[in-house]
């Protein structure tokens, strides 16, 4: 895997780059060719907590995960926990799909500048997806860790908004 580390508020150290990436090159395994994907990872500090975020982008899905702690090295450890334990729960679910279907998830994020004319709007972010059946759209989020998922359904070909409710059931928002 390919390690993109930054760091926010924070020097990240030769010490710190090489446990990161000793931690997370046990993900390798689950994938068919690791040198291929690039992991993001964000490293910050706000008072005393230290967060590390990691992201992974692959072809077929988008991994995500976020700890925090008062010592960077005990957030290194759950985090790089919690995306194996995400992995693990989600692979039979990415088999079938795969299997299933021909069409790969494909999510891409792009970030843009944040605005500066309007207070209200901090971020904004561009969404390019491939059509994706409601299951597909379920698993995306939840590997994503979202709350929320807008995708183009595969049948209908509408943009459609996927929501988790209250009762941890999901709601399903269709365009017209």
């Amino acid at each position: 895997m390919i390690y993109n580390i930054r760091g926010d508020k924070i020097l990240v150290t030769k010490a710190i780059k090489e446990y990161i990436t000793d931690k997370l090159d046990k993900l390798n395994k689950y994938f068919d060719n690791p040198k291929e994907i690039t992991a993001n990872i964000l490293v910050k500090v706000k008072g005393f907590e230290q967060t590390i975020e990691v992201t992974i982008p692959t072809t077929n899905f988008t991994i995500r995960n976020e700890e925090s702690a008062e010592d960077l090295y005990a957030a290194i450890d759950l985090v790089s926990d919690k995306i194996e334990r995400q992995i693990r729960k989600n692979k039979t679910k990415i088999n079938k799909i795969e299997k299933d279907s021909a069409k790969k998830l494909n999510l891409t994020f792009i970030e843009e500048e944040e605005v500066e004319e309007d207070k209200d709007i901090v971020r904004r972010k561009k969404l390019n997806t491939k059509p994706m059946s409601e299951e597909e759209a379920i698993l995306q989020m939840e590997m994503l860790g979202h709350d929320f998922f807008v995708f183009k359904d595969s049948e209908t070909r509408k943009i459609c908004i996927l929501y988790k409710r209250k009762d941890n059931n999901y709601g399903l928002i269709e365009t017209e």
